[in-house]
Parts: C-alpha cells; sequence; structure tokens
C-alpha cells in the first residue's frame, strides 16, 4: 500500500510538492519542524479509518491533529501520515436534553458559540482556537471546572476509530473500558471522531482581568488562597503572570510592564459577582482592570490574540495539592521575570465538582490535587529560544518541591516522556492494560505515550 491509495478518500492529501503542503505540515507551535509524508484532511470517519489502515499496513507513524495546540506537536512528525480532522467540525446542540454532538476537529470557540445561542456551555479552555478532541481526551480544565467538573467528566460517549480500523462506539455500557481510558488518557487508543457532551445552562458572566502591582503579588496570592477554598462554585478563576498589553484600559505609561493578574468568571448575578471581588480590592487596589458582564464565550476568547499559530513554544506543569507560603515565595520570586508578552503562568482551581467526580470512574489520575499550574513559554522570536526556555525551567524547578509528581499531559513538554507514569497517576497501569487490549502494537504513539501492557 502506497500513500496514492489514500488519493480516494473524500478530503484532501496534501503532498510535499504540493504548493499547500508548507502551510499544512506546520502545527500552532513552529518550534516543530517536522516533514511528514502526507497530510490528510478528513472529510468524514471513513476518511480517518482509510488513515489509519494506511499508516498499520504500511508502517508509518501517524500523527493525529485535531486544532493543532499540541505543545509537542503531536499533530505532525516526520514521514508520518497526518490525519487532520479540522473539517469534522460539526456542532450540534438539542437544548431540550441539553447535550452536544462534536466533530473531533472542531475548536471551543465553535462549540461555545454554537451552544451559547442557547444560553448553554460546557467546561472547555480558555483559548477558543483550542481544539475540543486533544483537551477533552487529556481531562479539560477552563473556567467551568469548579462548576462542572472537567471536560472529560461531561463526555457520554464517543464514536472513534481504532488502530485496526474499526469505528465503534465508547460510552459506559459500550465498550466501558475504553470509555474510561478516553476521559484522561488523551490519544493513545483510536481517533475521536464525535463526541456526544452534557451541557449546563451558562449565559452571561460576570468577569474579566484584573491586573495589580508586583508589590501586591504577595498579598493577592495570600488572598486567592484563602478566597478559593471556600468560593460558590460558579466563581472560576485564576491568578496569572501577565505582561501588560497595549489594550485601552491598560493605562498607556504601564504597558509591558510585568503584573499578577487575576482573571475572574462567575457564572452569576452581576451584584453577587463584583462582591465576591470586594476581598482582594481590599486587599490590592487594581493598576488596570477589565471586569464586568459577557457572554461566556467572549470571556473564552478574550486571550487569543495572545497566542496566534506560529509562536516558540515551551511549557511545564505541575499538580498542587496545596498553595504553601514556600510556593508563593516560589512564585514571586520567578513568576515577575516573565519575558514576553505572549508567556505567562497560569494557577487553575480543580477542585469543587471535579472533587466530586470519584477517582477510579475516569482516567484522570489526579483528583487529590486543588490547582494546576502551567508555566506557559510562549513566544514569537526564535532568536530568543534559549532565554525564553530557562525562564521556564528555572520557574518550573523551584515549584517541583512544593508540587506533586506529574503534570497535566496537555500542558506537557516534549522533554517530558519520562514522567508519563507521574503524569497519568494513579491511573497508570489501568490504561496500560486498556492500551494493550485496543492498541497493541501502539500504532497511536506519538502521544503523551502509554506503552502498552504486554
Amino acid at each position: 500500500m502506497t500513500v496514492t491509495d489514500l488519493q480516494g478518500v473524500a478530503g484532501t492529501v496534501v503532498l510535499p510538492d504540493d504548493p499547500a503542503y508548507e502551510d499544512a505540515r506546520h502545527v500552532y507551535n513552529f518550534m516543530v519542524d517536522k516533514h511528514p509524508e502526507a497530510v490528510v484532511r478528513c472529510a468524514n470517519a471513513d476518511d480517518v479509518a482509510a488513515v489509519v489502515n494506511y499508516a498499520r499496513t504500511s508502517g508509518r507513524p501517524i500523527a493525529v491533529r485535531g486544532g493543532g495546540h499540541s505543545v509537542p506537536g503531536f499533530g505532525t512528525a516526520d514521514d508520518a501520515v497526518v490525519a487532520d480532522l479540522s473539517a469534522i467540525n460539526h456542532v450540534e446542540v438539542d437544548p431540550e436534553r441539553r447535550i452536544a454532538r462534536v466533530g473531533g476537529g472542531a475548536t471551543w470557540g465553535m462549540f461555545n458559540e454554537a451552544a451559547g445561542a442557547h444560553g448553554l456551555a460546557t467546561t472547555g479552555g480558555i483559548i477558543s482556537t483550542t481544539g475540543v478532541g486533544g483537551l477533552t481526551l487529556g481531562g479539560g480544565i477552563g473556567y467551568l471546572t469548579r462548576a462542572h467538573a472537567l471536560s472529560c467528566d461531561n463526555v457520554n460517549s464517543v464514536q472513534i476509530v481504532l488502530a485496526d480500523g474499526r469505528q465503534v462506539t465508547a460510552s459506559p455500557t459500550q465498550e466501558p473500558d475504553l470509555c474510561w481510558a478516553l476521559r484522561g488518557g488523551g490519544g493513545n487508543f483510536g481517533v475521536v471522531t464525535e463526541f456526544e457532551f452534557e451541557l449546563h445552562p451558562v449565559g452571561d458572566i460576570y468577569g474579566g482581568p484584573l491586573f495589580f502591582e508586583l508589590s501586591d503579588a504577595e498579598a493577592v496570592l495570600r488572598w486567592y488562597r484563602e478566597f478559593e477554598a471556600d468560593a460558590p462554585r460558579a466563581w472560576g478563576g485564576f491568578p496569572a503572570w501577565q505582561i501588560a498589553p497595549p489594550l485601552p484600559f491598560v493605562p498607556e505609561e504601564r504597558v509591558g510592564e510585568p503584573f499578577l493578574a487575576l482573571v475572574s468568571c462567575f457564572n452569576g448575578p452581576e451584584a453577587e459577582g463584583a462582591r465576591l471581588l470586594e476581598g482582594v480590592r481590599d486587599v490590592a487596589t487594581p493598576v488596570a482592570e477589565h471586569v464586568g458582564v459577557m457572554p461566556y464565550p467572549a470571556l473564552n476568547s478574550a486571550f487569543d490574540g495572545l497566542v496566534p499559530r506560529g509562536l516558540q513554544h515551551y511549557w511545564k506543569a505541575a499538580f498542587v495539592t496545596e498553595l504553601t507560603d514556600e510556593a508563593i515565595a516560589a512564585h514571586l520570586e520567578h513568576g515577575p521575570k516573565v519575558p514576553v508578552v505572549n508567556s505567562t503562568m497560569h494557577l487553575y482551581p480543580i477542585d469543587g465538582a471535579a472533587h466530586d467526580v470519584p477517582k477510579k470512574s475516569t482516567a484522570w489520575g489526579h483528583r487529590d490535587a486543588r490547582f494546576a499550574c502551567v508555566i506557559a513559554g510562549m513566544w514569537p522570536d526564535p532568536a530568543d529560544n534559549e532565554r525564553c526556555i530557562a525562564w521556564v525551567k528555572d520557574y518550573y524547578a523551584a515549584i517541583a518541591p512544593h508540587s506533586q509528581q506529574g503534570g497535566y499531559t496537555n500542558f506537557a513538554s516534549p522533554d517530558d516522556a519520562d514522567k508519563v507514569r507521574e503524569n497519568f497517576g494513579g491511573s497508570f497501569d489501568k490504561l496500560r492494560r486498556v492500551k494493550q487490549e485496543y492498541d497493541p502494537e501502539n500504532l497511536f504513539r506519538i502521544n503523551q505515550n502509554i506503552p502498552p501492557a504486554g
């Protein structure tokens, strides 16, 4: 079997001699510079099955690309055949049943626009161009985690193409072990072409960013630690280090300076949302803010402009049980050194409804963590690679002693492959057994890879 056999698919096959190849071979992270054998822009699940069958019979690696946001660039690889799902991007909302059927190539912007038209949503990231599939399979942290758990916790069923080319449904009653593994085990078990999600009432929210002086950062982080422990679950937000971009609400003379930001999202009445933030205003006065009532999809896309496709990316992640004084000191030492406006650190809360889900009901292996920290190095100029990577590594080394073993797989970098057991936590051994059953030859290995038990 040769790549020419794929020319019969309904979608488009992009080969190296095609004018579209140079763009097609790239993913979101331009630090990744790979040359696949072909990029197949799949039109449907049958196309995906054809790509899977080709990879299996030819011995080629297969890379699966949904939104293409994978920091290690798992949506491409040298000499691989790429299953590009971006055209399988339907979002069908049933407002009466509060469910959505979502194609494996859809983005959260597409999801939120369709569901938001009915005043509905589910947990789904903070950047709207992120793919629904990759984020969900790895767990799925977002503004609504405390109220409605992880993205993967809201999955009813999936349509998936397996390593042998079969197309099956996985749900708690059909292929239950596979369904369990897909809810937090990443892209190790097949190519998901459709998800069915539970939806929740989410209308206009009260939220946005507040920027605080570095001199007030310690007081704000200590306030956040205490506030988040007792905050209503309808509140979801996080602290972040951020160089002030040139936006209308930022005083012109402060643009380009680093601040501690607090990003707020409250799914409830404006007056109650404002009251919740009175505590932090008592601790410190914001230098700049853009807080108010807005549609949830607007907040979900608010930071898109800072992270366009084409940046260099290097990230590190850690799960945190408690935000200790020592951990806060490490953040205060390294966070203000954030090198460029695109880079940041976010400290997401993952308690509330995420802790209600029984540990063994999904493959998400860190139900006891209270926060997920990501040090996201992102910058436009490759000449800054050494400097920016050093900031991420130094910051991570400082917080690691105050964190759990392992970090969120969706935030891991290519050099985190040796942490795969810790990253998947207590689910790892069972994940290996499920991998052995559904992908014993490890066809799906361009990912945070779980080796088959055999």
